[in-house]
């Protein structure tokens, strides 16, 4: 057979064609023909994957660039200045360095000393990662060359960003082996665009990385990181965590990190935080913090959807990456790197619960007055719990990686027909949604899009207007949505209706049309300006259905944040222990244990004789007897402090049980469930009498939440254990008696929460950790 006509297999050892062939194949054909016939954008565009390998030091004669495209090598001229090594066609940007993505921004800066002037941390040095394990390659039969790329020197997460053109073969082969052909260069597409996110996502990592621990450069990141808290409790967990972190190291230095705690009394929602977080770094700074660049988290919530979040707090949650393991604050820090360089002095808000991950090649900046938001094309049903953008469509076109638009009205959480009359919809694959190659900008999902909100940035004056608002309003008796209530008051089509969206006539939702009244005569006529990033995806964790996905089945957020199966953590179990999509974090599981796929394990001892059921949760426990855990299970225990001595508490529900639904009477809990089961049920097998006394809601919210059902102990494993029979009893219809016990609901958990000893628990299993990875390399 003669080589040199391509088939596949044939013509080398590496089981590529030779250069300048096309596989004798009808694929093979159609593409010579394609480009043969087509322009030189679509001749990039269309390239077939079967004939196509990464040729580094060459350029293209269709375009005469010299990035590493992946084209036939027909295409390719004679080799050219290694400055532009690397990188991939089309994607010379800030986010590709010389050798691989971010490797010209990941060092430290050159004068540490030009930090901010307040008050600075002392931190230790972060100990460098391990070398990332090596990815795996495409398992078809044509095998391509491995890039010859060295990975940048310097702190690296996960796989080295300084190999894009592997992930893209990798991510490239297997979606397209998965579909028909008609589908397959759709997949493709959706696969360069997770990879782009992936390498542009890795190059933020790095770049903070560096700066754990060192002083950041003055003008390059943030003057203040401002942390939201509900009531005293949480704000004091806050700090605690937030000093924790500065000693060890994982947090940069010489920024000024403050917790801000909501005003005693009635919940003031996101929008009143912002504005009393703007008060008080008014009454910290005057007028100085008008030069900061601040970026203020949302964490405020109790977490009622997400209970293992609910002690510790949401934007502390740990994530399945990292060595140790990043938590969603430092993962915040990372994906906003780049924005405090190209930023006017203002505030970024942002949520707690929340991850964007985007690729773009131009730099986003925010510069300009009034409020500017980031947008991401998002489906039709995303939208109805979001926020969706009507954009100006005299300056929006769908082109490109990045756009500058304007906001013609802002959409809080609409329906569907609301969209579609308000013109929020807009149509994917339609010539304004092209992108300059002929790609379409957002090809992923279905046929139609909205975009929705993330974050959004405000200037200092517009700041100090809402704080001289906050001041004249006194004490707020309602909840603001710093969403709904602040962006529908802006853009030129802006109307009031939404001030008067409210259902009843109590005196807290009187107060709530008034000041929304207010704040629409406020901000109405500011600018909305919208950063429209075609290249994103968000992705919401603030549930444990949500959290589940995540972190176990969602194979796009996994691959690019490069997500663990098991993270920073000691466990030898494998195969068909260990669920194939199980994830494990900061915990140590002793040979013999199992843990079945879609579960999460985090900040937890399990014994050699537990057994956890799938899409199961389980959080800072001890288990140290045999024990099976069932599918669907939640499990969080907390340290507690009475009366001046260390208790212990264990919750359990189902991941399915709504902890925020509520009765009024007690003739209504038999509506409310635990693990399927009716409460009033549950009950009476615990020989728990129903009275007044039952819940400890003081404003008749009867729920979960507030029922008095969990038992006070006086070891972790203990607690545990109860709470276990507690849920065996309830599956085998068999009594359990807790009259024995004190009982709590997790409402009080919250009160008497013992921070300083779940992060003792956390911290040991820290050390084992790091004790026993030791004794591996030592060969002990």
């Amino acid at each position: 057979m003669n080589p040199g006509v391509g088939f596949p297999g044939v013509g080398g050892d590496d089981g590529m064609m030779p250069e300048g062939k096309f596989p004798l194949t009808i694929w093979g054909v159609k593409a010579a023909l394609a480009f043969r016939a087509a322009g030189p954008a679509l001749r990039h565009s269309a390239r077939p994957l079967h004939c196509a390998q990464w040729v580094p030091k060459r350029r293209c004669r269709l375009c005469g660039s010299s990035f590493t495209h992946r084209v036939p090598n027909a295409l390719w001229d004679t080799a050219v200045s290694p400055n532009t090594r690397g990188k991939t066609h089309g994607q010379g940007r800030a986010d590709v360095g010389p050798s691989g993505p971010g490797s010209g921004s990941t060092g430290r800066d050159p004068n540490p000393s030009a930090g901010s002037a307040a008050a600075a941390h002392r931190g230790g040095a972060v100990p460098a990662p391990e070398p990332p394990p090596s990815l795996p390659r495409a398992g078809t039969r044509h095998r391509r060359p491995t890039p010859t790329r060295a990975p940048p020197a310097g702190p690296s997460l996960g796989p080295s960003p300084a190999l894009p053109g592997r992930w893209l073969r990798f991510r490239r082969s297997r979606r397209v082996r998965r579909g028909s052909p008609g589908l397959g260069e759709s997949g493709a597409m959706a696969g360069e665009r997770s990879a782009a996110r992936r390498e542009a996502t890795a190059r933020r990592l790095e770049r903070f990385a560096a700066l754990r621990g060192e002083a950041a450069p003055a003008g390059q990141f943030w003057d203040v990181v401002a942390v939201t808290a509900a009531d005293a409790e949480q704000g004091q967990a806050y700090r605690e965590q937030l000093a924790e972190k500065l000693g060890r190291g994982q947090l940069p230095r010489g920024v000024r990190y403050h917790v801000c705690v909501d005003p005693p009394g009635p919940k003031i929602g996101n929008g009143g935080s912002t504005l009393h977080a703007l008060r008080c770094l008014e009454d910290l700074y005057g007028d100085k913090w008008s030069s900061f660049l601040v970026l203020l988290i949302h964490s405020g919530g109790y977490s009622q959807r997400l209970p293992n979040a609910s002690a510790l707090g949401k934007i502390f949650t740990a994530l399945p990456f990292g060595d140790p393991i990043y938590q969603m604050l430092e993962l915040k820090l990372a994906m906003y790197i780049d924005f405090p360089g190209q930023m006017k002095p203002g505030v970024l808000v942002t949520c707690s619960d929340d991850i964007e991950l985007y690729s773009t090649a131009e730099t986003i900046t925010f510069d300009k007055p009034g409020f500017t938001a980031l947008a991401h094309p998002s489906d039709l049903a995303l939208g109805t719990t979001h926020g969706v953008f009507v954009l100006d469509p005299s300056s929006f076109s769908g082109k490109g990686g990045l756009e500058y638009t304007s906001c013609h009205r802002f959409l809080h959480k609409p329906g569907v027909e609301r969209m579609r009359q308000q013109g929020a919809v807009c149509p994917r694959g339609s010539p304004s949604q092209l992108g300059p190659s002929g790609h379409r900008s957002d090809p992923e999902g279905c046929s139609e899009c909205v975009y929705t909100d993330s974050i959004f940035y405000m200037d200092h004056s517009t700041a100090k207007q809402l704080v001289t608002f906050y001041k004249e309003v006194g004490t707020l008796c309602c909840e603001i949505d710093a969403y709904g209530d602040f962006l529908q008051a802006l853009g030129p089509g802006a109307t009031q209706d939404y001030t008067e969206n409210t259902s009843g006539a109590s005196e807290e939702e009187a107060q709530l049309v008034q000041v929304r009244q207010k704040l629409y005569s406020l901000l109405r006529g500011t600018a909305l300006n919208v950063i429209v990033l075609h290249n994103s995806k968000f992705y919401h964790i603030g549930t444990t259905q949500e959290y589940l996905f995540h972190f176990t089945s969602d194979s796009k957020l996994k691959f690019e944040l490069n997500f663990l199966p098991v993270a920073f953590s000691v466990s030898s179990c494998q195969g068909e222990t260990l669920g194939q999509s199980a994830s494990v974090m900061q915990s140590i599981l002793e040979p013999g244990c199992s843990v079945g796929p879609g579960s999460v394990i985090e900040y937890s001892r399990i014994g050699p004789e537990v057994s956890v059921g799938k899409n199961s949760i389980i959080s800072g426990s001890y288990i140290n007897w045999k024990v099976d855990i069932p599918s669907n299970c939640f499990l969080s225990s907390l340290s507690i402090k009475m009366n001046n001595q260390l208790k212990y508490i264990s919750m359990v529900f189902s991941v399915e049980d709504d902890l925020k639904k509520s009765v009024k009477h007690l003739s209504d809990i038999h509506s409310l469930h635990f693990f399927g089961v009716s409460l009033l049920e549950c009950l009476d097998l615990w020989g728990v009498k129903v009275s007044e006394q039952l819940f400890s809601s003081r404003n008749t919210r009867l729920g979960l939440w507030t029922a008095r059902i969990f038992p006070v102990c006086s070891s972790l494993s203990e607690s545990v254990r109860m709470a276990l029979k507690m849920l065996n009893s309830v599956q085998h219809m068999s009594a359990f008696k807790l009259n024995d016990f004190q009982l709590l609901s997790v409402e009080e958990m919250l009160t008497f929460k013992d921070v300083g000893d779940m992060l003792k628990f956390r911290k040991q299993i820290y050390d084992d950790i790091c004790l026993q990875r030791g004794k591996e390399k030592s060969g002990l």
